[in-house]
């Protein structure tokens, strides 16, 4: 089965081409080729890649710790209707019982497939962190490396374990490094009190970049660059980064423009309350509440976010300047490039799956294309 896409403007790898299809035949991108004379409709104003949240606790009322059944199911959903056309579910610090569940919860819907976003394994956000940036990980729970249960949380995970991150002046942090690294796993680096020092050290150990950047974190400062100053000038680093205008402001984020404009990951780090109305809600099992959209631990810390990829595109391009290619790069190529994906997804290009966003000249998502299926949105 052949389908075509027509789009005004159409954003290749290399830039836009103007009045240009897609061919698709049977989920794959075929060609990129010219309208041809005399047809007038169009698909999209805008026709890009799908985006990929490497980062993402819940949404429209559920989390990723959830046991139900549907749980995942519904979070694809919801993230199709923001454009995003694959995502890593991602844990929160828990007992190590609970975060084998999820694991496997993850890697049964990784291999079987469902409605809504692909889902290409999961992301561990903690146990493995330090106390002073905890953010709104309960420290009573966290625990120290051990090779052993690293191999037993890829192991439940049934090698669909993609990320781990973890603070990296921990005992045996740049050994553990090596070993994920060895066993194809990305290693992020986060909620940490990390140095500078510690922190390029962990670059040179195979790290592949920082957790939200700038959140839960060492900063920046002239005398002691940080985490943060170690990210923003190692060529290898991906940065993560949460662009709601809360979690960093507009500020920061034209400085990851400026610094590091190749290598920004754009993710939600969303939990249950996106997508929902202000009230209370859960995370790490204790309760925060939500106003305006902003989520709140009970000191008044910030949890996680509520924040969708495309409106982290759209925040990109009028908080920080960056040219709307780049912001959507930021959420396509870039994280399929961390992931080591961009042979498959991240851009429109023959060859590779035909995950596809039609977008309005305001960068609202008008329709989403999953291996070339149409979702309803």
């Amino acid at each position: 089965m052949t389908t075509r896409l027509t789009a005004r403007r159409l954003l290749s790898e290399h830039g836009w081409l103007d009045d240009h299809q897609l061919r698709i035949e049977n989920g794959i991108i075929t060609a990129i080729e010219p309208i041809p004379t005399g047809v007038t409709a169009r698909d999209a104003d805008l026709l890009c890649p799908a985006y990929i949240d490497t980062h993402v606790h819940g949404g429209a009322g559920v989390d990723v710790m959830d046991e139900a059944v549907d749980t995942l199911d519904a979070l694809a959903m919801h993230k199709a209707r923001e454009g995003v056309g694959s995502f890593l579910p991602t844990t929160v610090t828990a007992p190590l019982t609970a975060l084998h569940g999820t694991l496997e919860r993850i890697a049964r819907r990784c291999q079987s497939g469902g409605p809504g976003a692909q889902i290409l394994g999961s992301y561990l956000e903690g146990p493995y962190f330090t106390p002073r940036n905890k953010g709104a990980h309960p420290p009573e729970l966290f625990r120290e490396l051990e090779i052993t249960e690293l191999d037993a949380l890829i192991a439940v995970s049934r090698n669909t374990l993609r990320v781990v991150a973890l603070a990296p002046e921990k005992t045996g942090a740049l050994q553990a490094i090596r070993h994920l690294k060895h066993r194809g796993v990305r290693v992020m680096l986060g909620h940490s009190a990390a140095s500078y020092e510690q922190t390029r050290a962990a670059f040179d150990a195979g790290a592949d970049g920082l957790v939200h950047c700038y959140n839960g974190m060492t900063g920046l400062h002239h005398r002691e660059p940080g985490m943060v100053g170690a990210g923003l000038t190692d060529a290898r680093a991906w940065l993560e980064l949460i662009a709601d205008g809360h979690h960093v402001h507009p500020t920061a984020l034209r400085l990851c423009g400026c610094c590091a404009k190749e290598r920004v990951v754009l993710i939600t780090d969303a939990m249950q309350a996106a997508g929902m109305p202000d009230g209370r809600y859960s995370l790490c099992g204790a309760e925060v509440e939500m106003q305006n959209g902003i989520v709140r631990t009970a000191s008044g810390g910030l949890a996680g976010s509520t924040l969708s990829l495309d409106a982290a595109v759209r925040n990109m391009v009028e908080l920080a300047g960056v040219s709307t290619e780049d912001a959507i790069h930021m959420a396509s190529l870039h994280p399929a490039r961390l992931l080591g994906i961009d042979h498959q997804l991240g851009s429109l290009r023959p060859g590779k799956r035909a995950n596809v966003i039609a977008l309005n000249t305001g960068l609202h998502v008008q329709k989403i294309w999953i291996q070339g299926l149409a979702l309803p949105l």
